[in-house]
């Protein structure tokens, strides 16, 4: 009977909007979806409502073409398909250790002219995707303007950063009612003033443009593509589609972070057997590059030497890490190497990095070296030595790789295949295959890929899982050099914006927090416990431990949870959830029977109740807990912080409180 309100619900509604035509209709697995697909005198349209609300108003499909075809008007809906699919996968790596891929696909014909166009909806109980089936018979023209649109039916706020700017998606967020947005990157989320959550994305970014959401009127957003050297948009091919549009839906914010939507649209995996590779913590000389203490160039400070690359390997060694990532070992780095990508060299050292011993003496301890790619945006240097350099870190024993596109956007530098010098944006579709070019080259030898500077996660991690982690957000960095540094509040957006998307290497883990001594002016806006917390709240399969040594070895006790907590996970469960405020994850680890929580909020201090209900039924747990203590603030007192110890069960609640700017950090034990 809901089923029947709800189809008659939708009529109405279109039939008030003047777009009652010739359309199709499905409801996701449980019901809670409603999706309308249709074409009328205005083009190809679809609309989508959440139970009786109406999310999504009717939002225009279709491209136009450089040839002048318009697959966006004078179309009719010619045939439609629907399939149900529901099946579990298993994740090699990653939040959760199985996926249940559940949806209801709407395959849709629309006829224009000679030609038909097909869109595939999948439509999710937490969302939808769709995408464009291209014909044949436009292989080798160019999209030139894409006209999908997201028509939000009601007001809100949308959290967002502008798109198209030199900085590419290292902005803080801006929170602003929706009809404020102007060009914005996605992900991009709401909440509608009646409670509903909602992020626009994209899944599968493969051999086309990368999506961003510019605001037209109103509250209607259309899709706008990176262009390409050429003028236009996306060269097509035979047998092209695009990437998946996705619309995520919940009704709170934790609905959000837990939906594997973007993971589900992806392909399984094509590389085969991946149990090389392996999540891990590291550490690494970068800090103290932007602390100043060391450079990237050679010189009397030069951080990647022989000798202090082997004092890592041995604090690592030490304390039980999996890696030490060595960045400015490679000749290229003298001088002005924002602008002079093209003299790097991935196969040559510095004369004071010696490959050979580093070679050995990280064989000897255990201890493998984590490779830097830079490539300050030359693709074309780099991809000329790509195959030399891989063969190179394989030698070594090199399994992970941090590559680096340092470049303003729109500035990615390559040749074309006559010799003639383009500039590329770092989310066009020359991008988006370079960095499957990287991902299949690596894969080769064995190597996992952590970029930084990239394109967008979309995750590809499912289809190709050496895709480690990558950047696309400020990180840690800017509190070491940026004016303004990263808020409080910086951290408890992003797992509702930039982490829908996939893993981020934040670089968490800084115990000096106010570095006042090394750089004026900056510092690090939280507690230590909040440091802690990250480990926990934002997700990546590789965490670095960021700090100096001795600020480790000077903070034992703290130390002992980033030593402690892993990266890979069986299970996630967000238990508290605000945009902006807080966020919780409490977190299985994959490889024993222990849980995880991390807790962090934003400018305002608050006390959080977490229920364990998720714990196993009958068993005891002990409870580590690192927490700020009294008086903690991260302006005037960031280092106060408790250690302490309790039993609980599944029955219990821990009541935990949560400085300004501050966290909490908890591993529970299963007591035997």
């Amino acid at each position: 009977m809901l089923n029947i309100f709800k189809i008659i619900s939708v009529l109405l509604v279109l039939c008030g909007s003047g777009r009652l035509a010739a359309s199709e209709m499905i409801t996701s697995p449980n019901g809670v979806l409603t999706l309308v697909v249709g074409a009328d005198k205005e083009g190809a349209f679809y609309q989508v409502n959440r139970s009786d609300e109406q999310v999504i108003a009717p939002s225009k499909l279709g491209f136009l073409l450089k040839s002048g075809k318009n697959f966006s008007k004078g179309l009719t809906v010619a045939n439609a398909e629907i399939l149900d699919f529901d099946q579990t996968w298993e994740l090699p790596w990653g939040e959760r250790q199985y996926v249940r891929n559940n949806f209801r696909e709407l395959l849709v014909t629309f006829a224009g002219g000679a030609d038909t166009l097909r869109v595939q909806f999948r439509l999710y109980d937490d969302g939808l995707g769709f995408r464009y089936i291209f014909p044949d018979s436009i292989a080798g023209d160019e999209i030139t303007s894409e006209r999908t649109e997201f028509n939000f039916s009601g007001p809100g706020t949308a959290w967002w950063i502008e798109a198209r700017l030199s900085n590419r998606y290292e902005y803080l967020y801006k929170e602003t009612p929706i009809e404020a947005v102007s060009m914005a990157h996605t992900p991009i989320s709401f909440r509608l003033d009646s409670g509903t959550h909602v992020s626009l994305h994209e899944a599968a970014l493969v051999n086309y443009s990368g999506m961003s959401v510019r605001h037209t009127q109103g509250r209607k957003f259309t899709a706008d593509l990176a262009p390409n050297a050429k003028g236009s948009k996306v060269t097509l091919g035979a047998g092209h589609t695009s990437p998946w549009r996705t619309i995520q839906i919940s009704g709170d914010a934790k609905g959000l972070i837990m939906s594997d939507l973007i993971l589900n649209l992806n392909e399984p995996n094509k590389l085969g057997d991946v149990s090389w590779v392996k999540p891990g913590k590291y550490v690494g000389i970068w800090w103290g590059m932007h602390l100043g203490i060391n450079t990237w160039g050679s010189g009397p400070k030069h951080g990647a030497t022989t000798s202090e690359v082997k004092r890592y390997i041995d604090f690592a060694a030490k304390y039980g890490f999996s890696g030490v990532l060595v960045e400015g070992w490679n000749i290229g780095w003298d001088g002005d190497w924002f602008n002079n990508g093209a003299i790097f060299s991935f196969t040559k050292p510095y004369p004071d990095f010696d490959i050979a011993e580093l070679t050995r003496y990280s064989k000897e301890k255990g201890v493998p070296i984590i490779g830097h790619h830079e490539t300050s945006g030359n693709v074309g240097n780099y991809e000329s030595q790509m195959e030399a350099a891989f063969d190179l870190y394989e030698k070594m024993g090199v399994t992970k790789v941090k590559t680096g596109y340092v470049a303003d956007a729109g500035d990615i530098d390559r040749m074309t295949e006559d010799g003639t010098p383009v500039k590329e944006f770092h989310d066009g579709q020359f991008m988006s295959n370079h960095h499957i070019r990287v991902l299949l080259a690596a894969a080769k030898r064995k190597i996992s890929i952590n970029s930084h500077e990239p394109i967008k996660d979309t995750g590809l991690r499912r289809t190709y899982p050496n895709w480690l982690s990558r950047e696309g957000a400020r990180g840690m960095e800017y509190s070491a050099w940026g004016t303004p540094g990263n808020p409080p509040s910086h951290t408890v957006i992003l797992p509702f914006t930039r982490m829908l998307s996939g893993p981020m290497d934040f670089t968490p883990g800084i115990f000096d927090l106010e570095i006042a001594d090394l750089k004026p002016g900056n510092r690090v806006e939280s507690t230590i416990a909040k440091q802690l917390a990250y480990y926990v709240v934002l997700y990546s399969p590789i965490q670095m431990a960021a700090d100096l040594p001795k600020n480790y070895e000077a903070n034992l006790a703290p130390f002992q949870f980033i030593r402690d907590v892993p990266t890979d996970w069986a299970e996630s469960i967000a238990l508290t959830a605000e945009i902006g405020e807080h966020v919780t994850f409490a977190r299985k680890d994959r490889n024993s029977e222990a849980w995880y929580i991390g807790s962090i909020t934003g400018d305002n201090a608050r006390t959080v109740n977490l229920p364990l209900d998720f714990l196993n039924k009958g068993q005891r747990y002990r409870a580590e807990i690192y927490v700020d203590g009294e008086g903690a603030d991260w302006k005037t007192n960031p280092y106060a912080i408790d250690i302490i110890s309790r039993e609980v069960s599944q029955s219990d609640h821990l009541i935990l409180n949560l400085a300004s700017g501050g966290g909490a950090a908890v591993r529970l034990v299963p007591i035997k």
